[in-house]
């Protein structure tokens, strides 16, 4: 049986509750999705601040858990078999705390391929299309005169966002009236999107009030107000 002092990281980072689940994030949209599911699903958790701005990312310690360096990852005490998990990936470690608890996924075997399904499309679409136009719209990238790459990433988050709004007609969440991890992934980029990258106008946001009205829901939770300032600390 592995214990978290088999873990490296537990030596930059050491655990006050080595019996909870340890979480090594950021407030980014990436970390703060295993926050709001770790709230969401009342699940014991210790919170680690992994700053950028001191490249704790690209530690020795951090690098033993996630060797491509980025947040979130995580060590469950209590994984599969009673052993230590190790995970990263937000995705992933979404699916995880999912089934770990039978919660947040359906059931049904087409209802769970199906949330899984969107999950995949906010991990392959949503997040890199809006992290381009974070670059390319607020920071380095705003200083380039060629504005072609700017455009390319407004039309696609535009495309997204419509796929998005025509989902959510006449839905609740991304799944119906069911609350999903689906959920859970998509919400934070859009939130970072209008809050962070301040690209509301740029991506004509107004058109999509299906989005709108979901993410909204989605920030009155209280779960995702509090997952949303976890971990606490500087970047």
């Amino acid at each position: 049986m592995s214990t978290l002092s088999n873990f490296p990281i537990t030596a930059r980072w050491p655990a006050a509750h080595p019996d909870r689940i340890q979480l090594y994030s950021l407030t980014t949209p990436n970390g703060v999705k295993v926050s709001i599911a770790l709230e969401e699903l009342q699940l014991p958790y210790e919170a680690h601040l992994v700053s950028f701005a001191t490249n704790d990312q690209r530690s020795t310690e951090f690098l033993s858990l996630n060797p491509n360096n980025k947040i979130p990852a995580i060590i469950d005490p209590n994984g599969p078999n009673g052993a230590a998990m190790a995970l990263f990936e937000s995705g992933a470690i979404l699916l995880y705390l999912a089934e770990k608890t039978g919660k947040l996924l359906p059931a049904d075997a087409a209802l769970r391929y199906e949330t899984i399904q969107w999950l995949m499309f906010q991990m392959g679409g949503i997040g890199p299309m809006f992290g381009q136009i974070g670059f390319f719209h607020k920071y380095a990238g705003k200083a380039f005169e060629d504005k072609r790459p700017l455009q390319r990433y407004v039309d696609e988050a535009k495309r997204l966002l419509a796929v998005l709004n025509q989902r959510l007609e006449q839905r609740t969440w991304l799944m119906g009236a069911e609350y999903s991890i689906a959920d859970i992934a998509i919400f934070p980029w859009v939130h970072c999107l209008l809050e962070h990258y301040e690209a509301q106008d740029l991506v004509g946001f107004g058109d999509f009030s299906n989005v709108a009205r979901a993410h909204a829901a989605f920030m009155q939770r209280p779960a995702v107000i509090r997952g949303m300032e976890i971990p606490a600390g500087h970047v």
